[in-house]
Protein backbone atom coordinates (compact mmCIF):
# COMPACT_ATOMS: atom_id res chain seq x y z
CA UNK A 1 0.00 0.00 0.00
CA UNK A 2 1.16 3.37 -0.50
CA UNK A 3 -0.17 6.89 -1.24
CA UNK A 4 1.12 9.82 -3.95
CA UNK A 5 3.52 11.82 -1.64
CA UNK A 6 2.14 15.38 -1.58
CA UNK A 7 2.93 18.79 -1.03
CA UNK A 8 2.80 20.63 2.34
CA UNK A 9 -0.73 22.15 2.91
CA UNK A 10 -0.90 26.05 1.80
CA UNK A 11 -1.07 29.01 4.66
CA UNK A 12 -4.24 29.48 5.48
CA UNK A 13 -6.38 32.33 3.63
CA UNK A 14 -6.18 35.71 5.30
CA UNK A 15 -8.70 35.62 8.31
CA UNK A 16 -8.47 32.23 9.22
CA UNK A 17 -8.37 31.40 12.54
CA UNK A 18 -5.57 28.60 13.98
CA UNK A 19 -7.68 26.02 15.70
CA UNK A 20 -11.34 26.72 15.39
CA UNK A 21 -13.97 24.43 14.35
CA UNK A 22 -12.40 21.12 12.55
CA UNK A 23 -8.95 21.33 14.33
CA UNK A 24 -8.53 17.84 15.47
CA UNK A 25 -9.86 16.09 12.32
CA UNK A 26 -6.96 18.84 10.30
CA UNK A 27 -4.46 17.60 13.24
CA UNK A 28 -5.58 13.61 12.11
CA UNK A 29 -5.19 14.01 8.83
CA UNK A 30 -1.70 16.30 8.61
CA UNK A 31 -0.37 13.50 11.17
CA UNK A 32 -1.71 11.01 8.52
CA UNK A 33 0.09 12.19 5.50
CA UNK A 34 3.56 13.08 7.54
CA UNK A 35 3.75 10.09 9.48
CA UNK A 36 2.83 8.22 6.50
CA UNK A 37 5.28 9.69 4.06
CA UNK A 38 8.01 10.81 6.50
CA UNK A 39 7.66 8.67 9.94
CA UNK A 40 6.86 9.58 13.40
CA UNK A 41 9.67 10.25 14.76
CA UNK A 42 10.73 12.84 11.58
CA UNK A 43 8.06 14.70 12.42
CA UNK A 44 8.43 17.30 15.30
CA UNK A 45 5.29 18.85 17.07
CA UNK A 46 6.77 22.16 15.14
CA UNK A 47 5.94 20.84 11.58
CA UNK A 48 2.97 19.17 12.65
CA UNK A 49 1.44 22.10 13.72
CA UNK A 50 2.44 24.58 11.47
CA UNK A 51 1.12 22.22 8.55
CA UNK A 52 -2.02 21.52 9.94
CA UNK A 53 -2.30 25.40 11.19
CA UNK A 54 -3.19 24.90 14.57
CA UNK A 55 -1.03 26.18 17.82
CA UNK A 56 0.41 23.85 20.37
CA UNK A 57 -2.61 24.50 22.89
CA UNK A 58 -4.96 23.42 20.20
CA UNK A 59 -2.97 20.12 19.91
CA UNK A 60 -2.45 19.38 23.26
CA UNK A 61 -6.32 20.59 23.63
CA UNK A 62 -7.10 17.78 21.25
CA UNK A 63 -4.38 15.03 22.12
CA UNK A 64 -2.68 15.08 25.45
CA UNK A 65 0.66 13.78 23.48
CA UNK A 66 2.37 12.94 20.70
CA UNK A 67 1.89 9.72 21.65
CA UNK A 68 -1.85 9.66 21.72
CA UNK A 69 -1.59 11.53 18.15
CA UNK A 70 0.05 7.76 16.99
CA UNK A 71 -2.41 5.83 18.46
CA UNK A 72 -5.75 8.01 16.99
CA UNK A 73 -3.68 7.90 13.65
CA UNK A 74 -3.17 3.80 13.68
CA UNK A 75 -6.95 3.33 15.37
CA UNK A 76 -8.08 5.11 11.86
CA UNK A 77 -6.95 2.88 9.74
CA UNK A 78 -8.70 -0.01 11.91
CA UNK A 79 -11.85 1.52 11.80
CA UNK A 80 -13.29 4.59 9.25
CA UNK A 81 -10.20 4.34 6.75
CA UNK A 82 -8.92 1.15 5.96
CA UNK A 83 -5.85 -0.12 3.76
CA UNK A 84 -7.25 -0.65 0.44
CA UNK A 85 -4.67 -3.88 0.26
CA UNK A 86 -6.31 -6.01 3.36
CA UNK A 87 -9.66 -4.10 2.14
CA UNK A 88 -9.76 -6.28 -0.91
CA UNK A 89 -10.37 -9.24 1.37
CA UNK A 90 -13.91 -7.84 2.18
CA UNK A 91 -14.84 -7.78 -1.31
CA UNK A 92 -17.89 -9.64 -2.00
CA UNK A 93 -17.26 -9.85 -6.29
CA UNK A 94 -14.14 -11.14 -6.01
CA UNK A 95 -14.28 -15.52 -5.63
CA UNK A 96 -11.97 -15.84 -2.34
CA UNK A 97 -9.07 -17.25 -4.07
CA UNK A 98 -9.65 -14.05 -6.04
CA UNK A 99 -9.37 -11.66 -3.01
CA UNK A 100 -6.05 -13.67 -1.54
CA UNK A 101 -3.97 -12.55 -4.42
CA UNK A 102 -5.22 -9.36 -4.75
CA UNK A 103 -3.27 -8.36 -1.46
CA UNK A 104 -0.63 -8.77 -3.78
CA UNK A 105 -1.33 -7.06 -6.70
CA UNK A 106 1.52 -4.58 -7.92
CA UNK A 107 0.96 -1.21 -7.27
CA UNK A 108 0.51 1.91 -9.76
CA UNK A 109 3.97 3.35 -10.87
CA UNK A 110 2.41 6.45 -9.30
CA UNK A 111 2.03 5.23 -5.72
CA UNK A 112 4.86 6.07 -3.70
CA UNK A 113 6.21 3.10 -1.86
CA UNK A 114 5.73 3.54 1.64
CA UNK A 115 4.86 0.26 2.87
CA UNK A 116 2.32 -0.36 5.75
CA UNK A 117 1.58 1.87 8.63
CA UNK A 118 1.28 -0.28 11.02
CA UNK A 119 4.50 -2.25 10.77
CA UNK A 120 6.39 1.19 10.31
CA UNK A 121 5.11 2.49 13.59
CA UNK A 122 6.50 -0.47 14.73
CA UNK A 123 9.51 -0.51 13.35
CA UNK A 124 9.98 3.15 14.47
CA UNK A 125 8.54 2.66 18.24
CA UNK A 126 10.57 0.32 20.00
CA UNK A 127 9.26 0.06 23.15
CA UNK A 128 7.15 -3.31 22.76
CA UNK A 129 4.49 -1.96 25.77
CA UNK A 130 3.90 1.60 24.16
CA UNK A 131 -0.12 1.42 23.51
CA UNK A 132 1.00 2.32 19.60
CA UNK A 133 2.76 -1.12 19.62
CA UNK A 134 -0.21 -2.76 21.13
CA UNK A 135 -2.63 -1.79 18.28
CA UNK A 136 -0.27 -2.99 16.09
CA UNK A 137 0.11 -6.68 17.58
CA UNK A 138 -3.66 -6.72 17.77
CA UNK A 139 -4.27 -5.54 13.96
CA UNK A 140 -2.00 -8.07 12.78
CA UNK A 141 -3.72 -10.33 14.67
CA UNK A 142 -6.57 -9.58 13.07
CA UNK A 143 -5.68 -9.02 9.30
CA UNK A 144 -4.38 -12.67 9.65
CA UNK A 145 -7.51 -14.27 11.11
CA UNK A 146 -9.65 -12.43 8.41
CA UNK A 147 -6.68 -14.15 5.74
CA UNK A 148 -7.42 -17.19 7.61
CA UNK A 149 -11.39 -16.33 7.17
CA UNK A 150 -10.81 -16.19 3.34
CA UNK A 151 -8.32 -19.16 2.81
CA UNK A 152 -11.24 -21.41 4.35
CA UNK A 153 -13.98 -20.02 2.16
CA UNK A 154 -10.99 -20.67 -0.57
CA UNK A 155 -11.45 -24.25 0.46
CA UNK A 156 -8.14 -24.77 2.11
CA UNK A 157 -7.31 -28.00 4.21
CA UNK A 158 -5.55 -26.06 6.86
CA UNK A 159 -6.58 -22.29 6.24
CA UNK A 160 -4.55 -21.53 9.75
CA UNK A 161 -1.29 -22.04 8.12
CA UNK A 162 -1.96 -20.77 4.78
CA UNK A 163 -2.86 -17.81 6.31
CA UNK A 164 0.26 -17.63 8.58
CA UNK A 165 1.96 -17.95 5.29
CA UNK A 166 0.17 -15.52 3.54
CA UNK A 167 0.59 -13.02 6.03
CA UNK A 168 4.56 -13.53 6.23
CA UNK A 169 4.83 -12.88 2.50
CA UNK A 170 2.21 -9.69 2.77
CA UNK A 171 4.56 -8.25 5.75
CA UNK A 172 7.80 -9.08 3.60
CA UNK A 173 6.90 -7.87 0.30
CA UNK A 174 5.87 -4.91 1.53
CA UNK A 175 8.58 -4.11 3.76
CA UNK A 176 10.95 -5.52 0.76
CA UNK A 177 9.33 -3.06 -1.85
CA UNK A 178 10.41 -0.05 0.54
CA UNK A 179 14.01 -1.13 0.92
CA UNK A 180 14.75 -1.62 -2.66
CA UNK A 181 12.16 1.22 -4.18
CA UNK A 182 10.71 -1.16 -6.35
CA UNK A 183 7.22 -2.73 -6.65
CA UNK A 184 9.14 -6.07 -8.14
CA UNK A 185 8.95 -8.28 -4.82
CA UNK A 186 5.00 -7.96 -4.85
CA UNK A 187 5.18 -9.50 -8.49
CA UNK A 188 7.74 -12.36 -6.89
CA UNK A 189 5.33 -12.12 -3.88
CA UNK A 190 2.05 -13.06 -5.50
CA UNK A 191 3.80 -16.10 -7.44
CA UNK A 192 4.49 -17.42 -4.22
CA UNK A 193 0.97 -17.10 -2.74
CA UNK A 194 -0.10 -18.91 -6.11
CA UNK A 195 1.74 -21.76 -5.06
CA UNK A 196 0.95 -21.99 -1.63
CA UNK A 197 -2.67 -21.47 -2.48
CA UNK A 198 -2.44 -23.90 -5.00
CA UNK A 199 -0.79 -26.59 -2.74
CA UNK A 200 -2.93 -25.65 0.28
CA UNK A 201 -6.59 -25.97 -1.74
CA UNK A 202 -7.33 -29.80 -2.60
CA UNK A 203 -8.64 -29.55 -6.24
Amino acid sequence: MGTTSKRPEATPAEGQLRGGRGARERILRTAARLFYEQGVNATGMEQLTDVAHVSKRTFYLHFPSKEALVEAYLHRFRTDAPLAREHVLTRADLPARDRLLAMFERPESSVALRGCPFHNVAVEIADVSAPARTLVSNHKREFAERIREVAAAAGASDPDRLARQLAVLYDGATALAIAVNSPEPYDDARSAAEALIDGGVPA
